[in-house]
């Protein structure tokens, strides 16, 4: 008999494709256009295209889960001390999509008592679509459009190949931590966004180490690298949660994670300075 943990998780998975559907389709016609781009209280630009894709991701939500929470990037939250939220990025790379770069992302995680049960991330403009679930009790897998794929079998730092979106991200003991794990790897890559931890869970990238970071910046993310094989955790080593702070590290392997996470915190004694 079917386990009824798969069941929900599959059925949820299904949704999350659906959001992404609609997602695509809202910002899809705003790709290489004529865009107002905004200025949120950040700093960080916001655009129709980013408002539109939210916005169609919660009336969706809000149709088929009335009961769930949600948490957006541009809508802010709602309900979200409930037993299921669905944490929304509409456009995790706004600059590289106002840009005209097609590495930016829509991404989607549902958390079940604050902990990732699944993520999307979708890549409207190149039809590319990761998937991944990763939950205790239920089977952890991820797809590439619809086909299973694992992360590679890297596990030394020196023959790593590592990203983050931009060394600016890294502030202080942060940034010497930062340096002292990107000094380690044969190659350092900058500027993928979201599409970097696609790439990771792929099998081309070993490492992502990103700081300066949202909620919605890595939930879905953490179920697509884990689900794949491979470790995604805080700066601690802790797993990523509602709650987590803004720095996170994804690996291929365990091994590899450990060696990058011993790195990053024997940077002056700890990399815990603001």
């Amino acid at each position: 008999m079917p386990d009824p943990r798969e069941l929900m998780a599959e059925m949820y998975l299904q949704f999350a494709e659906q959001l992404a559907d609609a997602s695509g389709e809202a910002i899809r016609p705003w790709f290489r256009s004529e865009l107002q781009v905004d200025r949120k209280g950040d700093g960080s630009p916001v655009t129709q295209a980013d408002r539109a894709a939210e916005t169609a991701i919660r009336e969706r939500i809000a149709d088929q889960f009335p009961s769930h929470g949600v948490i957006g990037e541009e809508y802010g939250s709602e309900r979200s001390d409930s037993e299921w939220v669905w944490v929304i990025d509409p456009i995790d790379g706004t600059g590289a999509f106002v840009s005209g770069l097609p590495t930016f992302g829509t991404l989607i995680a549902l958390i079940h008592d604050g902990k990732p049960l699944l993520g999307v991330l979708d890549q409207p403009i190149l039809n590319e679509r990761w998937s991944g679930v990763s939950y205790p009790g239920v089977t952890r897998r991820t797809t590439h459009n619809s086909h299973v794929v694992h992360t590679s079998s890297t596990t030394d730092l020196e023959s790593s190949i590592g990203f983050a979106t931009t060394p600016e991200m890294f502030r202080d003991a942060a940034q010497r931590a930062w340096v002292a794990l990107s000094s380690s790897f044969e190659r350092v890559r900058y500027g993928a966004d979201c599409y970097a931890y696609g790439l990771l869970a792929s099998g081309l990238v070993d490492i992502v180490c990103e700081a300066s970071l949202k909620s919605w910046d890595y939930l879905a993310l953490a179920p697509i690298v884990e689900g794949a094989g491979g470790r995604m955790t805080d700066w601690d080593g802790e797993q990523l949660t509602i709650d987590s702070q803004d720095r996170v590290l994804a690996t291929a392997t365990r091994r590899l994670h450990e060696s990058a996470l011993e790195r990053l915190m024997c940077v002056n004694g700890q990399a815990d300075g603001g």
